[in-house]
């Protein structure tokens, strides 16, 4: 039972090498991760209940889309770029718009080493960018990240790269600049 408290993380996979996905699910296996690994950033946001309606029609549903939530509690989601239909980056942007998901940390990966693409990425939101095939030092560099995940649900909303803080009060939502009100 020494691995129990590890085991409480549940990490979405995605990635549409069979290949790469059997390797970074052992790899989060082998350090006591729960995993869902899933072969489209489409079934990603099927797991998640993010599914846009004109979607929900088209595919039978896995899981429950009733309140366009996850009712799994993922911790973490890590991501290929490099996928046919829908790319890792633009499952980032659909998660980040999300305001029930936007607090899950997203990790992308990558066999190709582009400035710019992995830049991108990390401005929109990813906390890494891993280059393939990722390695089992790799995946120690998540629990960080999974641990912030878990203290978001308890702080104010931070935006990290903008060092912008949203306050509520009972009748109106201010935002601070660096500990600066705007009203």
């Amino acid at each position: 039972m020494g691995m129990a408290a590890e085991a409480q993380y549940h990490v979405l996979a995605v990635d549409d090498s069979l290949l790469d996905r059997k390797l970074i699910e052992r790899l989060l296996k082998t350090s006591s991760y729960h995993v869902t690994a899933v072969d489209s950033g489409s079934k990603a946001l099927e797991f998640l209940g993010l599914l846009e309606d004109e979607h929900n029609d088209a595919l039978a549903p896995s899981v429950s889309l009733n309140d366009h939530h996850q009712d799994v509690d993922v911790n973490l989601i890590i991501t290929d770029y490099c996928m046919p239909g829908m790319t890792g980056y633009d499952l980032l942007r659909k998660i980040k718009e999300s305001k029930s998901l936007k607090d899950i940390p997203v990790v992308i990966m990558s066999s190709e080493n582009i400035p710019s693409r992995i830049n991108r990425c990390l401005e929109e939101g990813a906390e890494e960018f891993f280059l393939k095939p990722v390695q089992l030092s790799d995946v120690n560099k998540l629990k960080p990240h999974l641990l912030k995940g878990r203290d978001k649900e308890s702080e104010p909303s931070i935006n990290k790269r903008k060092g912008m803080e949203e306050c509520h009060s009972h009748d109106i939502t201010r935002t601070k600049y660096d500990g600066l009100e705007v009203v």
